[in-house]
């Protein structure tokens, strides 16, 4: 294409680059989305098609002792009127503010289906009805009364309030939840009384710390209850940033059944979760056995939440068997906070607790000059109408002859008697029927009353500490007009700790079954069900060229402690071994073990126990047992050792044990109180016995009142009371074992 021609092809436009048209548009969409759809005012905690809907209905007269109207009517005007959109949206917007499990305090009141707390949708349009409440009337006052400014509609032919008057903290009161672009906002619902008192104390002390407002606001009012388990430091980090959660949890209780046999019953359940779909998903975890505690749940909800979990067995713990329910159900949620709002209606920004509720104050410091200066209009006017017949009633006689007789008459009222304009039209409006009640004490008394009323508001005016007075007696009204004490004030959501269960869940979510734990010379490790006993241990095969070593009973929620000879333990999960059937499976794939490391013990794990280790250098020390407990295939480091020395002992030590006999590979024995060992949770520990040629062959613990006992090398148990020959202080050098001491200078 020639140079020309392509000019041509332009003719009568202006070429633009594809990318800042992309960017200016793509600009004015988000701000729409952010300012127009997204995200709620600040002052009156709404987004505009809720400021719409409620205009709307307002100028239907729709309040609330009016009748109701088809929601389509209402539907209509709305999307007709004031809002350009799918008339769907719209009226699932209307069906959002009717229902009382999605609305902590509710600003139209439904008739008809407006859906329920298990899921279900609203029916349409067409067969409810609707108007509005107490509280959104509250929300409206004032709007008549040139309260806040009014815009053109889309097409200009009407006009809408840029924001309502918001007699109401509506923001904090029904919360917000949004998603415009780049930005997200999500405000809980709270209590009105307690938003009331930190606004009454941020009115008295405008420098107040959050952490003080927080005192007056614990937490959020969820209008489906629950409890709130969140930790009161994170509570408060999230009032003073604007951002953060809450963990909810279900309300629930323990149903006595009789004879031992017990049930738990919720009551409440988490905000924003369907009930129906809850329920769905608790039986399909059980139907897929990961919740091994629980038999069966029901719901036998009728007007109020309940829901039946009956557990598997009545020796279940039932602090145990719903934090399995919390875990893997929605029966505990997060409820997020991100305060981002628009701030003035203009500036969208993440505000806390004390911003957002200084906001709402200073809009009502607003609403409240603007109608006092239209009432001071009001009274001015109807003080120059009242003076106007103050002067016909004392001049009825003349006032009559220039009404009857004369052209103009209101201009000879005007010269006649010095009125204004609208004196004299106020006097000629008059019906004759008035003249007869046009008393003097009348007019002046109500000129009177008016005159009172100016000062006052004159006064008030001149008076910001009046203003703040008369803004806190607004706010001591709505306290009262739906504090705590009234049926929809209470406080619905329990602010609590969660229980503290010391309980592994991992091993509950587990059906505990016997199991026997075998492991080779060679570390090749299985689990075979039920506990064998010992003719069957004898019967048991392995590898060729392998050999038993540790046989163990347990539980398939137990966990094992495996001791290498690196001094680094390892944990293994009893439920995830290999099956009986074979030799198993090396333990090196479960675990990070060095191939040069030997097993030097394997134990199943006791939290309460403590254990005993010990180096072939001759070094040793306790150690509990919950401090070995490795979280990682890598194992955890305990007993630090350099080779050529490892990891040769790891005893548990029995209760009631208080000495410690040590024997070294020349044949020496040392016993010592176990008190001089210490307890540590890592180290080299301390010496046990000193050697010349040689080390540690073996260390075990022990009650003197029992006596020192080993196996001979018959298998039979020797047992020694007279120990004083080997008695000495920790890291001595011993002397000579007992006669029948095994030759491998080993206990067993």
């Amino acid at each position: 294409m020639s140079e020309h021609a392509g000019n041509d092809s332009l003719a009568g436009g202006e070429a633009v680059s594809l990318k800042e048209a992309l960017e200016e548009r793509y600009l004015a969409y988000a701000l729409s989305t952010i300012m127009h759809r997204a995200l709620p005012d600040v002052r009156d905690g709404l987004k505009p098609v809720h400021r719409r809907l409620l205009y709307a209905m307002h100028v239907l007269r729709l309040d609330p002792r009016a009748g109701f109207k088809k929601c389509a009517r209402v539907v209509g005007d709305v999307i007709g009127k004031y809002h350009p959109h799918g008339d769907q949206a719209v009226y699932d917007a209307m069906v959002r503010l009717a229902q009382d499990f999605a609305v902590r305090w509710p600003l139209i009141e439904g008739q008809g289906n407006f859906g329920n707390i298990d899921g279900d949708g609203a029916a349409a349009y067409r067969y409810t009805e609707a108007r509005l409440t107490d509280i959104a009337m509250a929300l409206l006052e004032g709007l008549e009364e040139d309260a806040v400014d009014f815009r053109p509609t889309y097409n200009g032919e009407e006009e809408e309030p840029v924001v309502l008057p918001a007699a109401f903290p509506n923001l904090l009161a029904n919360g917000a939840q949004g998603i415009a672009v780049g930005m997200a906002t999500s405000v809980p619902p709270h209590n009105v009384e307690e938003i009331c008192n930190a606004a009454l104390h941020l009115i008295k002390h405008p420098n107040a710390s959050i952490e003080k407002l927080a005192e007056f606001i614990p937490g959020p009012d969820l209008p489906t209850g629950g409890v709130l388990v969140e930790p009161r430091e994170s509570i408060l980090k999230a009032y003073e940033t604007g951002r953060g959660g809450f963990r909810l949890r279900a309300k629930w209780e323990k149903e006595d059944l009789g004879r031992g046999q017990w049930q738990v019953v919720v009551t409440e359940i988490p905000y924003q979760v369907a009930k129906a779909k809850l329920v769905e998903k608790i039986a399909e975890l059980i139907a897929a056995r990961k919740l091994p505690l629980l038999d069966d749940v029901r719901d036998e909800s009728a007007e109020d939440v309940r829901l039946v979990l009956v557990p598997k067995s009545r020796n279940v713990d039932a602090l145990v068997l719903m934090e399995s329910l919390f875990r893997l159900t929605e029966l505990e949620v997060r409820v997020p906070l991100n305060m981002n709002v628009l701030d003035g209606g203009r500036v969208p920004r993440v505000m806390n607790l004390r911003e957002v509720i200084r906001a709402w104050l200073e809009h009502r410091m607003d609403v409240l000059i603007r109608r006092t200066y239209w009432r001071l209009e009001k009274i001015a006017h109807r003080m120059e109408v009242l003076e106007g017949l103050l002067v016909a009633y004392l001049n009825i006689d003349e006032v009559i002859r220039i009404i009857r007789f004369e052209d103009d008459p209101k201009a000879e009222l005007m010269g006649r008697f010095g009125l204004t304009e609208v004196q004299a039209e106020a006097i000629l409006n008059m019906r004759l029927r008035a003249l007869n009640k046009l008393q003097e004490i009348e007019i002046r008394r109500e000129h009177e009353e008016l005159a009172k009323e100016r000062d006052e508001l004159q006064e008030l005016l001149a008076s910001e500490d009046k203003q703040w007075s008369r803004i806190a007696w607004e706010v001591r009204s709505i306290r009262e007009r739906w504090g705590k004490k009234t049926g929809l004030g209470r406080r619905r959501t329990e602010v609590a700790q969660a229980p503290a269960v010391d309980i592994d869940l991992d091993a509950v979510m587990v059906e505990k079954e016997p199991i026997t734990v075998v492991c080779s010379a060679k570390g090749w490790i299985r689990a075979l069900k039920g506990h064998l006993d010992e003719a069957a241990q004898q019967r048991l095969s392995y590898k060729e060229g392998d050999a038993g070593r540790f046989v163990l009973h347990a539980y398939t929620t137990d966990k094992l402690l495996l001791a290498s000879s690196s001094g680094r333990f390892y944990t293994l999960d009893a439920a995830k071994l290999p099956g009986g059937r074979g030799a198993g499976e090396p333990v090196r794939l479960s675990i990070d073990m060095a191939a040069e490391d030997d097993i030097v013990a394997l134990l199943v794990h006791d939290a309460k126990a403590r254990l005993l280790v010990a180096s072939s250098e001759g070094n040793g020390f306790i150690v509990k047992e919950a401090d070995v407990v490795a979280t990682t295939r890598k194992g955890k480091q305990v007993v630090n050792v350099k080779p050529p020395a490892k990891l040769v002992v790891c005893r548990r030590i029995a209760p009631g044990d208080d000495m410690v006999a040590v024997a070294g590979e020349n044949r020496k024995l040392l016993v010592f109180p176990i008190d001089e060992l210490p307890e540590m949770a890592r180290g080299k520990g301390v010496r046990l016995q000193r050697y010349k040629d040689g080390g540690l062959a073996d260390v075990i613990t022990f009650s003197r009142a029992t006596g020192l006992q080993w196996l001979d090398g018959g298998g039979r148990t020797r047992t020694v009371t007279e120990l004083a020959e080997w008695l000495g202080k920790r890291a001595g050098a011993g002397r000579m074992a007992p006669r029948g001491f095994p030759r491998c200078n080993r206990f067993n």
